[in-house]
C-alpha cells in the first residue's frame, strides 16, 4: 500500500504535472511567478488548500453527497470547501505576513477559481479514489503545482536581465520558458 501511495505522489507531482502536463492552474503559475519568494508562498498556499480540499471533498462526498443520491451537487459543494479554505488562508497570512499578502495580490483569492484545485477534487471522486489516495493525490499534485511554480520563478528572476529580442520579450520569453518545462518534465513518463 505505501509503494502504491509514493507512486501516485510522485505521478502526480512529476510525470502528471497539473500545470505541465494538464495545463491547469496556468493564470497563478504564470501570474505569480515573478520572483521565487512569491511563487513558494502562492505554491505553499497551494498545498495547503489542494491538500486540504482533497480531504474535505472526499468525506464530504462519501459520507454525505453519494449517500443522501447529492451527487449531483458534487460541484457546488467543493467549491464552497475550496472558497472556504482559501479564506482561511487569506485570514492567515494577512495576520503572519502582510508583505507575502500583499504580494499575491488578486492571486490569492483567484485559488477559489484555480482549475487544479477543482479538477484535483473532482478527479478523485471520477477515479472513485478512497481517502487516503485523495489526500496523496491531492498533495502530489499540490507539490507538482510547486514546483513547477518555483523552477519558472528561478528562470524567470535570471533571465529577467537578459537581452531578449523585442519581439520576444516578456510573454513570449514566459510561454517558451514555460513549453520548455513541460517537454522536460513529459521526461519524466519514461519512468511511468
Amino acid at each position: 500500500m505505501a509503494k502504491t501511495l509514493f507512486l501516485v505522489l510522485i505521478t502526480t507531482a512529476l510525470i502528471n504535472n497539473v500545470v505541465l502536463s494538464q495545463f491547469l492552474g496556468i493564470c497563478p503559475f504564470l501570474g505569480v511567478s515573478r520572483n521565487i519568494k512569491t511563487a513558494a508562498g502562492m505554491g505553499g498556499a497551494v498545498v495547503f488548500v489542494i491538500t486540504l480540499s482533497s480531504a474535505v471533498t472526499s468525506l464530504l462526498y462519501t459520507y454525505v453527497l453519494d449517500k443522501l443520491g447529492l451527487t449531483y451537487l458534487r460541484t457546488i459543494v467543493f467549491i464552497a470547501v475550496i472558497a472556504f479554505l482559501v479564506q482561511l488562508v487569506e485570514i492567515f497570512l494577512k495576520k503572519v505576513s502582510p508583505a507575502l499578502y500583499k504580494s499575491l495580490g488578486v492571486y490569492l483569492p483567484l485559488i477559489t477559481t484555480n482549475c487544479a484545485v477543482l479538477g484535483t477534487a473532482l478527479t478523485n471522486v471520477q477515479q472513485s479514489n478512497d481517502f487516503v489516495t485523495s489526500v496523496v493525490t491531492g498533495l502530489g499534485t499540490a507539490l507538482g503545482f510547486c514546483v513547477a511554480i518555483i523552477i519558472m520563478a528561478g528562470v524567470r528572476e535570471k533571465t529577467e536581465s537578459n537581452d531578449f529580442p523585442k519581439s520576444f520579450a516578456g510573454t513570449p520569453a514566459v510561454l517558451m520558458t514555460a513549453c520548455l518545462m513541460s517537454i522536460a518534465f513529459y521526461g519524466f513518463n519514461v519512468f511511468a
